[in-house]
């Protein structure tokens, strides 16, 4: 299939229209065999459960194109496992996850002219998102839902690259104690919009949120996990049962174990040890890691040793080493690439 005219290398991260999308609906306690449509419009009526009561939820994964011309995705599985978990803490009901892998894998095949081809820079970002559907006036669960599935090429997350980021400690919190903030739930997200857009305003790329509880660890920023590189090549990320589980961030990991032979640790991080790493990074599906070169602490600032200009040794190896797994260069554990083309 030959490719959309677009200008692949100069693309941003936003939203492009694509051919198909996929559309099942819940009702009867059952999901129905679901379709393809070129229809990119969602009609509900004015009492829908989504737009009352906030009831949705959301995934992120990524396509590619190999070094070897293949499409692939990087662990869909995980995806609907991720959003299994959510759909069962908003008392929705679960999409089957063989159906959520069948139902991507259809999605980019049916816009294959959409994925970027290799070596561009860009991906084809997919969407999977379920809503609360049939008019609740009451608060309660809504009785019938829409699952759907979009695609769109992007451009990296934050412009201009691997630039180290500036990030400011927030004053406000992402999640509540005992909350969702485990979850990848539409409520989170507009929880931290004002949070990012005063960042923004102030110079800031990015937020560091605090624990809820006492506020004196590092949790995640409003859309990626923390990892942390000690002087001694360490790597460390926060653990806390208010943060998303990051499917990049677990790769990550296992790349850091298994392919470079560092030590790895999930453990609380306290805001004031920070200081004392050698690199940090912000990691997730849009960006995979993002250097994190200056974190500001109301009048205090600190400068990780890796600094401004590029990533650190440790950061820029595991994303070398993740990147080229996902695109083909690197012999990926088993299961980890979906192949679709």
């Amino acid at each position: 299939m030959d490719k959309k005219n677009i200008d692949w290398s100069n693309i941003g991260f936003g939203y492009m229209q694509t051919d198909k999308r996929y559309v099942s609906f819940f009702q009867d306690g059952a999901w129905d065999e679901g379709v393809l449509t070129e229809d990119a419009n969602v009609v509900l009526n004015e009492c829908a459960g989504v737009l009352q009561y906030a009831q949705t939820i959301f995934e992120g994964l990524k396509a590619y194109t190999t070094e070897n011309g293949h499409i692939v995705a990087f662990r869909p599985d995980l995806n609907a496992e991720r959003m299994e978990s959510s759909a069962k803490r908003l008392e929705m009901p679960v999409f089957p996850r063989e159906r959520f892998v069948d139902a991507v894998t259809q999605v980019v095949e049916a816009n294959a002219a959409y994925v970027p081809p290799y070596g561009s820079g860009a991906t084809l970002y997919i969407r999977p998102y379920m809503f609360g559907f049939n008019s609740v006036i009451g608060v309660k669960p809504a009785d019938v839902y829409q699952f759907r599935i979009f695609c769109t090429p992007v451009g990296p997350y934050f412009k201009g690259g691997v630039k180290p980021l500036t990030i400011r400690v927030s004053d406000f919190d992402r999640a509540a104690p005992h909350g969702t903030g485990n979850i990848k739930a539409g409520l989170n997200y507009a929880m931290s919009l004002h949070a990012i857009v005063t960042a923004h305003q102030e110079g800031f790329d990015e937020n560091m949120y605090l624990d809820p509880g006492t506020r004196t660890k590092v949790e995640e920023t409003g859309g990626a996990n923390f990892l942390f590189v000690t002087r001694d090549g360490k790597v460390v990320t926060p653990k806390s049962d208010s943060i998303l589980p990051s499917i990049t961030r677990r790769s990550l990991l296992h790349v850091a174990k298994e392919y470079l032979g560092l030590e790895v640790e999930e453990r609380e991080v306290y805001l004031e040890e920070v200081k004392d790493f050698a690199e940090c990074g912000l990691c997730g599906t849009a960006a995979v890691i993002s250097p994190v070169g200056k974190i500001v602490d109301h009048d205090r600032e600190i400068c990780l040793p890796s600094g401004m200009t590029q990533m650190g040794p440790v950061t820029k190896k595991l994303y070398d080493t993740l990147t080229g797994i996902q695109m083909g260069r690197i012999q990926a554990p088993e299961g980890w690439i979906h192949v679709i083309q």
